[in-house]
């Protein structure tokens, strides 16, 4: 395919600026069926849309799949400071093009946050003040509340929803990117009161149309569940990680000897840091909690060994047990 390319710059790296002209192939057969290319396209019952995605990596690229996939999108426009990220995002055809932020928020109809949640703190207050009132916002990151305090006075608070799918791998980068990854998963949206209702509307349909389950709370009882479900995991296997790398010296045994078992446990280890020292402490009060919890039961399983207690390390496991009814 044909592509265009300029390089310009943004923020702390470099933006490439490319093309592709399939996009004006789509307007010029719409022209020549006696339409208006301008005009919108429906999907069902929901409005197509020009979307940027603020970071193509895992989260920004797998929903880019899913949204050229369901044909929710009439264009994507990827934004990324990270060259190589958005250079395989194009050779990926994850996005259409790739565009310097400012001028991704001036074609686009619905901008999606998928970076860092610390950056998503700082930068989300600035594309609100870019944002028409047509326009609206979504942000993927895994806390809410600090997010959500962040522009709880803006003028256009209504033209942002706040949402969290709960799907993620230890991967990361546009190369990660997953197909079906949100299918048969649920997506938390929080504060939606908060939320106009034309953006709430249709950013429901959109995660419903890729396949995942709606749920809604506030961002201080989401961020209290993550600390339970996903960051104390991520925590521990962290934690097992570096338990093992420190009493095994010699790495080849470790691969020689690892199961599935312990496979499965350390996998999460494998994970981006930019992406999780953020959400540990931006969510810190909440894994502290979870994480004082935790360290109980791990004292609970080293006093029945140091004291033989079969009998009650017997006992918690099989409490432990019951987790079946709840993860099938």
């Amino acid at each position: 395919m044909k592509k265009k390319q300029m390089s310009k710059s943004h923020g702390r790296g470099r933006m490439v600026q490319i093309s592709r002209d399939r996009g004006d192939m789509k307007r010029k057969k719409i022209a020549t069926l006696g339409m208006d290319p301008s005009a919108p396209v429906r999907v069902g019952a929901m409005e197509r849309k020009k979307i940027a995605i603020v970071g193509v990596g895992l989260i920004g690229g797998s929903l880019a799949l899913q949204l050229h996939e369901k044909k929710i999108s009439s264009k994507l426009i990827g934004v990324d400071t990270n060259e190589f990220h958005a250079q395989k995002a194009l050779e990926l055809e994850l996005v259409d093009e790739v565009l310097p932020l400012d001028d991704a928020i001036r074609q686009s109809d619905v901008v999606i946050l998928a970076i860092p949640v610390d950056h998503m703190v700082t930068l989300l207050p600035k594309v609100l003040d870019r944002v028409n009132e047509k326009q609206f916002v979504i942000d993927l990151g895994s806390t809410k509340s600090e997010l959500i305090d962040a522009v709880k006075s803006h003028p256009k608070r209504g033209r942002y929803v706040a949402a969290h799918p709960m799907w993620g791998t230890e991967y990361s980068g546009p190369q990660a990117a997953v197909k079906g990854a949100f299918e048969n998963v649920a997506v938390v949206i929080c504060n939606a009161k908060e939320s106009d209702g034309d953006a709430l509307e249709w950013t429901k349909k959109m995660f419903q149309k890729i396949g995942m389950r709606l749920l809604e709370m506030d961002a201080q009882s989401h961020d209290l569940h993550a600390a339970y479900v996903s960051h104390i995991s991520h925590i521990t296997s962290f934690a097992l990680a570096n338990t093992v790398l420190e009493k095994e010296r010699e790495e080849e045994a470790i691969f020689e000897l690892a199961s599935a078992g312990f496979e499965s446990t350390v996998r999460l280890a494998k994970s981006n840091p930019a992406m999780w020292v953020p959400i540990f402490m931006q969510n810190r009060n909440n894994v502290l909690d979870v994480l004082n919890e935790h360290i109980s039961q791990l004292r609970k399983f080293k006093s029945c060994l140091e004291k033989e207690n079969h009998e009650y390390l017997l006992e918690l496991i099989e409490h432990a047990n019951k987790i079946r009814s709840i993860i099938k």
